[in-house]
């Protein structure tokens, strides 16, 4: 299973347009980008291409890096940065499976596949199923399956994607503040790779207008604000569940110049071999 970052950045990423604050003109000057989010798993064996989350970035991203078009997509939440790419399948696709959960978001009154289908209704080439949550649903070769994680006020999912043969694992926490619930937890254990929601370093959370929450035992939150977890929210999330190496995603410019390009935040373009 080979795993390529195509978007490692927030709703804004990075560089951010219009910004001229130190990490995005340090970004520009390392030629680095954080675009939004989305990671393409190549499954080896069968030759096949999984996409989770389609990025609004979607055309650069399949320009600028090395991989194939998916043969299915899975979209983890009805937020913009992760769904609005799926209108790049025009023209591109002979038929695009797309997953997404089945279960009804109560903000909403109808589910994430819902909502893809009847925004996406135009593409005739494009086919929308519904998954229930902690269901694997075997695409290209390999077990996906989604798992509910906390980002108010609307329905969001985490993913696992295991091959059958190899037992490789991939995790991704989703968009989600540090209360994932502990069957999801138990779902995402034990990955080879984890992909955290990182959004900022815990200190920021001074800046939002309601603060931090789910401190841990020095009193350092894990999660910013109501809907990401911070820097330290994520480790702590990678711990719990026993990754073997983690890369934080969904990352924002708002971490200072100094921090921004460090370990463990990740950049575009990054793959793994899993």
């Amino acid at each position: 299973m080979r795993v390529t970052l195509l978007g490692t950045g927030d709703t804004t990423g990075t560089p951010t347009v219009g910004c001229d604050c130190d990490t995005c003109e340090e970004a520009r000057e390392r030629g680095v980008e954080r675009s939004r989010f989305s990671v393409h798993v190549e499954n080896e064996r069968t030759g096949e291409s999984l996409l989770i989350d389609a990025s609004p970035d979607f055309r650069r991203q399949f320009l600028d890096h090395d991989v194939a078009l998916p043969d299915a997509v899975v979209i983890s939440h009805i937020h913009f940065d992760h769904l609005d790419g799926l209108g790049n399948a025009y023209r591109l696709f002979e038929d695009l499976p797309v997953y997404a959960a089945s279960e009804v978001d109560p903000v909403t009154g109808e589910s994430v596949a819902d909502t893809v289908g009847s925004k996406y209704d135009y593409l005739d080439r494009v086919t929308v199923a519904g998954v229930a949550p902690f269901d694997p649903v075997r695409t290209c070769g390999l077990d996906v399956t989604l798992v509910p994680v906390d980002h108010p006020p609307l329905a969001c999912y985490g993913l696992a994607v295991e091959d059958p043969e190899t037992g490789a694992k991939l995790s991704l926490s989703g968009d989600t503040s540090y209360d994932v619930p502990a069957d999801s937890r138990r779902a995402l254990a034990d990955p080879d790779l984890l992909l955290a929601d990182g959004i900022v370093p815990a200190a920021f959370c001074e800046y939002h207008p309601m603060g931090g929450k789910h401190e841990g035992s020095e009193g350092v939150p894990r999660t910013f604000g109501t809907k990401h977890m911070t820097r330290e929210g994520a480790l702590a999330l990678a711990d719990d569940l026993d990754a073997a190496r983690t890369r934080l995603v969904h990352v924002a410019h708002y971490y200072p110049s100094e921090a921004a390009f460090a370990e463990p935040l990740a950049i575009d373009g990054e793959t793994y071999d899993l």
